[in-house]
Parts: structure tokens; C-alpha cells; sequence
């Protein structure tokens, strides 16, 4: 008895290792992505404040934040502005009745005028190897002189609006 308890346990782990080979499959997953160019620009006020017609020019600092995908070159333009009249060789507030306020737009120094560089100043180039993917900083000096068209604009508030186009 124990010879054939002995066969027939043999056989069955026989049975269960030939049984019990396992066989495997290969494949794969592709896994993809598209990192794609983009910029949001963001710009601080230029505010003049208070002027008292006869007295100094106003020079405010203002700036335009551009923010792009890592590696993103861009440019940075600036148009006329929206009030009638206004070109960007001079542009102008609008408020106080009929009069208006001339003032500019220029860049870093306030020496170069910032507009489209098409009609008129220049624009602000930013390769992409400066940019790390956080917001970089575009300058903007606003200067409002104190000339005979200013000097004669009646009380109020002015006000226009300008444009920021950024190219990528």
C-alpha cells in the first residue's frame, strides 16, 4: 500500500509541475505629451497722478510682466492707445471735455519710444534662452510733458488705454 501511495503521489506532482508552467506575453504602452507654446502678459498702470499744469514733466515707471512656456522667445509691442486722435509718435488721455493730455510710452531710460514697430517705435525682442518659464519683466517709462497743449487742458480726469501685444 504505501508503494502505491508512494506512485501515485509521484505521478501526481508530475502532473502538477508539467501542469504549472506558466507562458507570458510582452507588450508595450507609447505615452506621449506636447508641451505647447504659450504667454499671458500682464501690465501695471502707468498713473500720472495730480498735474498742475507749469510745473515738470511726470516720469512714471510702469511694467509689463510676460510670462511664457520655458524656452518661448517672444516680443512685446504697444499700440497707439484708444483715444481719437492719438498716434504712437503722440499719444493722448482723453477727459475734460473736448481738450486732451499728450504723453508717451518708452522704454527702459525713456529715451526709445515703445510702440508696434510698424508704425511707429520700437518693439522689445526677448530671445527664448532668457526665458526660464517665469514672468519676465518688460519696462515702461510714461513721461507727460508740461507743454503748451497740456498747459491748456481744462480740470478732470483723463484717461486712455494701450495695447499689449506679445508675438510668440
Amino acid at each position: 500500500m504505501r508503494k502505491l501511495l508512494s506512485t501515485t503521489l509521484a505521478a501526481a506532482a508530475i502532473a502538477v509541475s508539467s501542469g504549472a508552467s506558466a507562458s507570458t506575453a510582452l507588450g508595450s504602452i507609447a505615452v506621449s505629451a506636447t508641451v505647447v507654446r504659450t504667454c499671458t502678459v500682464a501690465a501695471t498702470t502707468v498713473a500720472f497722478g495730480n498735474y498742475t499744469p507749469g510745473t515738470a514733466p511726470a516720469n512714471v515707471n510702469s511694467n509689463i510682466a510676460v510670462t511664457c512656456t520655458k524656452g518661448t522667445p517672444f516680443t512685446v509691442a504697444l499700440d497707439k492707445g484708444t483715444t481719437v486722435g492719438g498716434t504712437i509718435a503722440q499719444r493722448l488721455m482723453a477727459g475734460g471735455g473736448a481738450t486732451t493730455l499728450q504723453y508717451n510710452l518708452y522704454q527702459t531710460g525713456g529715451v526709445t519710444l515703445f510702440g508696434d514697430g510698424v508704425t511707429g517705435g520700437s518693439t522689445v525682442a526677448v530671445p527664448g534662452a532668457s526665458v526660464t518659464g517665469a514672468a519676465f519683466n518688460v519696462p515702461v517709462v510714461g513721461i507727460m510733458l508740461d507743454n503748451a497743449n497740456n498747459q491748456a487742458a481744462l480740470a478732470g480726469n483723463y484717461a486712455d488705454t494701450v495695447g499689449v501685444t506679445v508675438t510668440y
